[in-house]
């Protein structure tokens, strides 16, 4: 009798560090990207993911935090092309692109317009990781840089910005498969008096899919 009550102790045992072992491989199937749904199939390295700006919404280039001045942009997108895509929890690397086009400005004094904006040194080395955090670094011989060449009362003025700490931030969120980034800070480092010192990004990128269209998710 007791051999067999080890015995059944035994089994009992084995069996319970089996399904405790098995409980994290199940939880982190999944890597950081995936398509169609949570824990879906893994975004392949090498395809590109990408998103235009939110319906009804602008790119915009603030004069302060949260202000309703500066460069309003109604066309932009994001792209990244995927070079990892570890399994979850980590974080996947990106090379992205950030494309904005059909500019105005309004409430800078003496600058009448936007003629081109061109962001420059790209793509940039990006990450998404499996909390949403999007981080977005440039080096010091290829920051993250602006050029706008803008409209004023003395005649056509150029004013380049870069990031401020030579990096952005955004988040990523399920709820609707976006990138968002608020308020990230440029400093101007050329450009006239007409160039504010400082402009703040804000942006809302949706929905981000593959080049297949299929929608992309963060684990």
């Amino acid at each position: 009798m007791r051999t067999s009550r080890l015995t059944v102790a035994a089994v009992a045992g084995a069996t319970l560090v089996s399904l405790l072992t098995a409980a994290p491989a199940l939880a982190f199937d999944a890597t950081v990207l995936t398509t169609d749904t949570l824990a879906g199939p893994a975004v392949a390295v090498g395809d590109t993911i990408s998103a235009s700006i939110a319906t009804g919404s602008q790119a915009l280039f603030a004069t302060a935090p949260a202000g309703p001045n500066g460069m309003k942009c109604n066309t932009s997108s994001f792209s990244a092309l995927v070079n990892d895509n570890p399994a979850a929890p980590g974080a996947a690397a990106l090379g992205s692109t950030l494309a904005v086009s059909n500019c105005t400005v309004t409430g800078i004094p003496g600058v009448t317009g936007v003629n081109s904006v061109t962001i420059t040194n790209q793509p940039y080395a990006t990450t998404v990781a499996s909390d949403g955090t999007v981080a977005v670094a440039g080096t010091a011989t290829a920051p993250i840089s602006a050029t706008l060449v803008l409209r004023s009362l003395l005649g056509t003025v150029t004013c380049v910005f870069v990031a401020n700490n030579n990096a952005i931030t955004g988040v990523a969120d399920n709820t609707d498969n976006s990138i968002s980034f608020t308020d990230q800070q440029f400093n101007k480092v050329t450009g006239p008096a007409a160039c504010v010192a400082n402009g703040y990004f804000t942006a809302k990128y949706t929905p981000v899919v593959t080049g297949s269209a299929a929608p992309v998710f963060v684990n």
